[in-house]
């Protein structure tokens, strides 16, 4: 019998004649030790009980111990999905290697704050999105810790962002559509009109099976979006265009497994890999400046622009009407020509209608 053991950390790595080796560490983090032997050996448990028995105990009182607790707890285990927990452990492993023994004690000293956002600008220096990444990963590690009494003070509290961005323009134009279509891959036109008609995420769209398309809706469980009007693990009920119908129907006539969205081996996308093949595809098809997450404000912004309301859209697309107003005031839209024209047709409707009644 296989005994699984807990905290493998596996580092794949490219050695100088070019092959691929993967190398087993006790656990993550800093002075990790290497396990001698290949997974499942007694050479390699015996390896991992050793590192085991090194390994010095948790000094309780420091950081290292709330980082540990806040990865039992369930809003590190349940509350957010498994491609997120990925990347808060990688994050995690950076904190430890820099703050793993600083004092609890000291969260509640005003000079820890300064503390804490210089090592944002150190990591800013390689990466300001990074930098800001690590820094909401600490924060919402403190917040963990102070909702559930193990410390009184979030020094991250509020911490705001270095990384500025904004959608303005970011939208894709019928223009880059149709340039998509014409000379993008035939298999990627789907993944298209699915983001364009849906208004959803590129994680959800990827899961999407056939079961959850009737012929006239399309029936997904989004796993990020949380609001009043959807709340987490409800299921949204999309009504399917035209366009976005015939592309299925044709697609549902030579369908190879449970979902909808396959790559050229038939198989289900992995997010890398769609990510890889979406990127050189747009690179082909002359599309820049705008990324398949771009199609989510576009459909917000496509269905202003025929007169839907903020209720209605965010019926289809899944945002909270925050969400919406704030796409449409200031990301996408940024005052568009199109909004102005059919302000002003909309006002001659109502004049000629009052003058003639």
């Amino acid at each position: 019998m296989r005994v699984r053991l807990k905290g493998i950390n596996p580092i794949r790595k490219k050695l100088a004649d070019g092959t691929w080796r993967t190398y087993h560490y006790a656990w993550r983090g800093k002075g990790a030790p290497l396990l001698e032997g290949e997974p499942g050996t007694p050479e390699f448990q015996a390896s991992y009980n050793e590192a085991c028995a090194r390994k010095a105990p948790q000094v309780q009182g420091t950081l290292q111990s709330l980082l540990d607790y806040f990865q039992a707890t369930t809003e590190f285990t349940k509350d957010i999905s498994e491609r997120t927990r990925s990347d808060y452990k990688r994050q995690i492993s950076i904190i430890e290697q820099k703050f793993g023994d600083f004092p609890l004690a000291a969260l509640s000293d005003p000079r820890t704050r300064g503390i804490f956002k210089e090592w944002r600008d150190e990591l800013a220096i390689k990466s300001v999105r990074q930098a800001d990444y690590g820094w909401v990963v600490l924060a919402r590690i403190l917040s963990v810790g102070v909702d559930r009494g193990k410390i009184k003070h979030n020094p991250c509290a509020k911490g705001g962002r270095l990384y500025a961005s904004t959608r303005v323009d970011n939208i894709w134009t019928l223009e880059q559509e149709e340039s998509f279509l014409t000379k993008a891959p035939v298999h990627l036109h789907l993944p298209l009109l699915l983001g364009l008609w849906t208004g959803q995420r590129e994680g959800d769209l990827l899961r999407l099976p056939w079961s959850g398309y009737d012929g006239t809706h399309i029936r997904l469980r989004p796993r990020k979006t949380i609001t009043k009007r959807r709340p987490k693990g409800t299921t949204a009920v999309i009504p399917v265009g035209g366009p976005l119908k015939t592309a299925l129907d044709e697609a549902a006539k030579h369908k190879v497994g449970p979902v909808i969205l396959i790559s050229t081996d038939k198989r289900p996308w992995t997010p890398d890999g769609f990510r890889a093949s979406w990127g050189k595809a747009c690179t082909k098809a002359g599309v820049i400046d705008v990324t398949f997450n771009d199609l989510r404000g576009t459909a917000v912004t496509r269905l202003a622009l025929v007169g839907c309301s903020e209720p209605e859209i965010a019926s289809i697309t899944g945002h909270s009407l925050r969400d919406v107003r704030s796409i449409l005031d200031a990301h996408y839209l940024h005052r568009d020509p199109a909004l102005a024209a059919n302000a002003i047709r909309k006002l001659e409707e109502a004049v000629t209608k009052n003058q003639t009644g």
